[in-house]
């Protein structure tokens, strides 16, 4: 039997977070992830309760699921009605899925002041509903709500609560902190209380991150003897959010030796997935699969890990997807600029002048107001240049923009006029766009086409405008920062300029000349 089993909650508790929305289409395309993934459990909402879970519930079962099984999720019967006339239990049974979560009141607080009823009757809906939905076939997940608050407040009723689901024939009794606020070394005790009252039922939990401890919550879960995690991709959730599934699942696996998943290696690329069809920036600094959680800065580290990664990695990057990134910056030593040109195939000797000079040149423009720790484009197209690696693919000679408002309703027109020098040919082209860059960005692509057609698929991912200083109110120096991409390819580039349209230009223009560079 798999020692720790992996439940995903994503499509279910993780919509409830703020900004984390989903359609039909996208939960199903997320549930095909995960079951790809190899997680063993995926909650797919609640029957009935919106048109979307509805359309996912009916098309789900289209879905051919390789290693997960499909959970609908739902709650006991309602006080003083039988469960065969509830009508939210009979849409867990039309969900027609393998398995069917329920959550129950484990709280007498809840009991008596939410549900208003007695905790006689609470057991009982507990106990009927988990055999009934037994009866007609189904593997049962009891959730016992609020069970570490209710457990604090009086255990013998919310041991009582998970009696009467593991009487009713629940297949594993999950302990929730849903309020998100009990410490690690609780979880621990109240988990080995539970097993000691309850030993015959597997064990899960299920916690919140309200006091930034969902993981560790869930992990001191774990080491008190569950077998249940529950929790969501990159932490979505009510709130603060659930625990973070691509953070508990590494450590289990990497750290404690606990088969999770088979497929680890696919943990960053199912993280970015998540984010990209929710439309959420990813969360460069996340444990395990951030775009920062590998990344060296420091000339000393750079240095020992240029000899030993280990000496300052805790795992190998490659082991969750994730890859080793040096950043160079007026904190660089030398070993940073070396390890960066060779990882983009242009090495440099150790102890060359080009390195020192290549270090000198970015510490004069970060000292400008540069940063190239996410313009890695701008950082390759100085090392080129500085390398003799580097050939002008064209010659940007001026440019021209105007924005004219009109008081009569007519539409605003923004236009831009650019003029570049390719081969001994001279180009004149002018765009109109939504925005000043938009207008620059199709005006200089239009005079390029002619000469390099490939620049026609590259797209801009990404636009960040920052204000370094606000002393100097208007007039303060902006820095652009531009993300282009080309299929999975993206890159970076940086501009910086009293003028934000100045800063957007050299942006824009690095970017389509560090990919010509490249094709070159």
């Amino acid at each position: 039997m798999k020692p720790v089993h992996i439940y995903d909650t994503t499509l279910r508790d993780g919509t409830q977070g703020e900004g984390f929305q989903l359609s039909g289409l996208d939960k199903l395309r997320i549930a095909k992830r995960l079951d790809e993934f190899g997680v063993d459990y995926i909650e797919g909402g609640w029957p009935g309760s919106n048109p979307k879970d509805v359309e996912f519930f009916r098309e789900a079962k289209k879905l051919e699921l390789k290693h997960a099984k499909l959970a609908a999720f739902g709650s006991t019967r309602r006080a003083k009605v039988k469960v065969e006339e509830d009508p939210q239990v009979k849409l867990l049974i039309d969900a027609e899925t393998p398995v069917v979560t329920i959550f129950g009141k484990s709280w007498e607080l809840h009991v008596t002041e939410i549900l208003r009823t007695t905790v006689e009757e609470n057991q009982a809906m507990i106990r009927d509903t988990v055999s009934h939905l037994v009866a007609n076939g189904r593997e049962v997940i009891y959730d016992a709500e609020h069970f570490f608050d209710g457990y604090k407040d009086g255990p013998e009723h919310a041991l009582a609560t998970l009696k009467a689901a593991a009487d009713g024939g629940a297949g594993c009794l999950v302990l929730c902190d849903t309020n998100g606020g009990t410490l690690p070394a609780e979880i621990a005790e109240i988990c080995n209380a539970v097993r000691q009252h309850l030993p015959d039922t597997p064990l899960g939990i299920h916690t919140h991150n309200d006091c930034e401890l969902g993981v560790a919550n869930a992990v001191a879960a774990v080491q008190a003897g569950a077998s249940h995690v529950q929790g969501t991709i990159n932490g979505y959730g009510e709130r603060t959010g659930n625990c973070n599934l691509t953070s508990v699942i590494p450590i289990l696996q990497l750290k404690m030796g606990i088969e999770a998943v088979p497929r680890l290696e696919d943990l960053r690329e199912l993280s970015y997935f998540v984010d990209d069809v929710s439309n959420n920036p990813h969360f460069a600094r996340a444990a395990f699969v951030g775009r920062t959680a590998f990344a060296h800065k420091g000339g000393m580290h750079v240095n020992a890990v240029q000899k030993l990664a280990r000496s300052y990695e805790h795992i190998v990057p490659s082991s969750v997807g994730n890859e080793q990134t040096i950043l160079v910056s007026e904190l660089s030593g030398q070993s940073n600029i070396l390890l960066k040109a060779e990882q983009m195939g242009m090495p440099i000797e150790k102890g060359a002048p080009e390195a020192a000079a290549i270090l000198g040149k970015i510490k004069g423009l970060e000292n400008e107001g540069y940063s190239f720790e996410a313009a890695s484009g701008s950082l390759e197209l100085l090392i080129r240049r500085e390398l003799g690696n580097y050939t002008k693919p064209f010659e940007a000679n001026e440019y021209h923009t105007s924005f004219r408002q009109y008081r009569d309703g007519h539409k605003p027109v923004c236009e831009a006029t650019v003029k570049v020098s390719v081969k001994g040919e001279t180009e004149l082209m002018v765009s109109e766009g939504h925005g000043v860059v938009n207008a620059l960005d199709i005006a200089l692509r239009k005079a390029l086409l002619p000469f390099y057609p490939e620049i026609a698929e590259v797209a801009l991912v990404d636009y960040k405008v920052r204000i370094l200083e606000g002393h100097d109110a208007t007039a303060s120096k902006t820095r652009v920062l531009i993300v282009s991409g080309h299929g999975g390819e993206r890159w970076g580039t940086v501009g910086v300029s009293e003028n934000i349209i100045e800063a957007s230009w050299l942006a824009l223009v690095d970017g389509i000349d560090l990919f010509l560079q490249r094709r070159g």
